[in-house]
């Protein structure tokens, strides 16, 4: 993690949790508070050091930052994510990852009306030890470049260094699909997007990692109930 000028946070003393969802660009900083933070990603990831250590959360990781805690951070640009400042009382008290519940991952919640539900839930989830680091975005870029081509799990996890089956279990757990099943979707949107552009089903099909045109016809009546002639017909 780069160098980070450090601050100190200082507020009155809380009473009660204030939630807020925030967005970055890529700001990089130091500090700490009189209170607790509670936070995760909605969206993409933020590297952190707290009082020394590497950590990070994203959308399945959160971290509790206890009061006083020196902590820096690195934000992902387009990262967003969920941060309750919090009493310092003894459910804040200790630095702690813990697993974002289920349903939670990725939803926007309503902050103003259950800062304090919210918070309950967060800290009522279990804990959990520091997850393999997955960059999203690497994915991402690397795949939608060349969707024509073979792209089993063991080479998209080679991207990020992982093994199959750990990156698996992490993509997964990020995304709610798995590996096959998000780059199933990512090429029946890019098929769509050229049918409706009046591309053949034979370049389409070619293009974006099909066999044939009637394996792409089959996958989109199965996964999309549509059919390539209603798409150019759109």
């Amino acid at each position: 993690m780069r160098s980070m000028a450090r601050h100190v946070h200082s507020s009155t003393a809380l009473t009660e949790p204030v939630a807020s969802i925030r967005q970055y660009s890529g700001e990089h900083t130091a500090h700490a508070h009189d209170h607790a933070q509670v936070l995760y990603a909605l969206h993409g990831r933020m590297e952190l050091e707290v009082a020394g250590r590497a950590a990070f959360v994203d959308t399945a990781c959160g971290m509790v930052v206890p009061a006083g805690v020196e902590h820096g951070f690195l934000a992902a640009p387009g990262a967003q994510l969920v941060v309750i400042d919090a009493p310092d009382v003894g459910s804040t008290g200790r630095t702690r990852r813990f697993s974002v519940p289920a349903p939670l991952r990725g939803k926007q919640p309503v902050l103003d009306a259950d800062a304090s539900d919210h918070l309950a839930a967060l800290l009522d989830a279990p804990r959990v030890l520091a997850r393999r680091d997955l960059d999203l975005q690497i994915v991402n870029l690397q795949v939608a470049r060349s969707l024509h081509e073979d792209w089993n799990t063991r080479r998209m996890a080679a991207l990020v260094h992982l093994s199959p089956q750990r990156f698996h279990v992490r993509w997964q757990e990020l995304t709610g699909k798995t590996p096959q099943q998000w780059l199933r979707d990512l090429r029946l949107d890019a098929a769509e997007t050229a049918l409706a552009r009046g591309e053949s089903l034979e370049n389409t099909a070619l293009r974006w990692g099909y066999r044939s045109a009637s394996a792409l016809a089959f996958a989109l009546r199965r996964d999309r109930n549509i059919g390539a002639r209603d798409l150019r017909k759109g």
